[in-house]
């Protein structure tokens, strides 16, 4: 099969970093945007657990045994283990002149990609949809109700997901990366996204939990179900977690 033509090499090519052709530079009157997402309100606003950040599985152990799982029990995760879960991913972990660190890595520090949360079986949360407060280390409510058969239509039909305990969406802001690498800024908004996956599994199964990453999914379905435009942030990659089902 021969893609050549098509916009994937195309887009591949056009956006190469190559001896002789100029790099791209933030034009001199950019300013980059905010590096945090707010909202006027949230429906609901729900503070989380403090994270742990001392002892906990050997790391080791825990990439050996990850693995990608699609049977969920149902049962409901605890509010300390979405805790952990979102701060292992976005959390906040540092700060050096002009930034705040996070969890996992982006190009350079930029953080173009909001975590939003749909919350299916939590002890002590709502079903909803949640946007991820990260330096307030808490969940703001975008929507009430149940979204599992809403989620598992966008994902392609993919029902296991509706056992889930909650599933993970990442929407990226566009211009918060494109300001400084301008096209190729696409290339890291997605690899930025992979980081997120990954960081999300180790949490995962170092609580016992299991996950499977998801891009095959219904772009415009997704990201209206999170309250995207799907133009200036879009939906990149989502992750469904929660226990596994006999494994207790």
């Amino acid at each position: 099969m021969d893609l050549s033509a098509s916009i994937g090499p195309q887009f591949q090519e056009a956006t190469k970093y190559a001896r002789g052709r100029p790099v791209p530079q933030a034009p001199g009157w950019a300013a980059p945007p905010p590096p945090y997402k707010e909202y006027e309100s949230y429906l609901a606003r729900v503070e989380l657990p403090d994270p742990e950040s001392g002892d906990g599985p050997p790391l080791w152990e825990t990439v050996g045994a990850r693995r990608s799982q699609r049977r969920f029990s149902g049962e409901p995760l605890t509010l300390a283990e979405l805790s952990q879960m979102l701060w292992a991913t976005q959390g906040l972990t540092g700060e050096v002149p002009g930034f705040e660190l996070r969890a996992a890595a982006s190009a350079g520090a930029l953080y173009p990609n909001e975590t939003y949360v749909l919350a299916q079986a939590v002890e002590g949360l709502g079903e909803g949809v949640y946007h991820y407060d990260v330096r307030g280390h808490a969940l703001g409510m975008l929507a009430e109700g149940s979204y599992a058969e809403d989620a598992a239509q966008a994902l392609l039909g993919q029902q296991w997901v509706t056992r889930a305990g909650a599933i993970f969406v990442w929407g990226a802001v566009v211009a918060r990366c494109a300001w400084k690498y301008q096209n190729r800024a696409y290339r890291y908004l997605y690899l930025d996204a992979g980081h997120l996956g990954a960081q999300l599994q180790l949490a995962a199964q170092a609580l016992g939990l299991g996950t499977c990453n998801i891009a095959a999914f219904f772009d415009d379905e997704v990201a209206r179900l999170v309250g995207l435009d799907g133009r200036t942030e879009v939906a990149v990659y989502v992750t469904a977690v929660g226990r596994v089902a006999g494994s207790t």
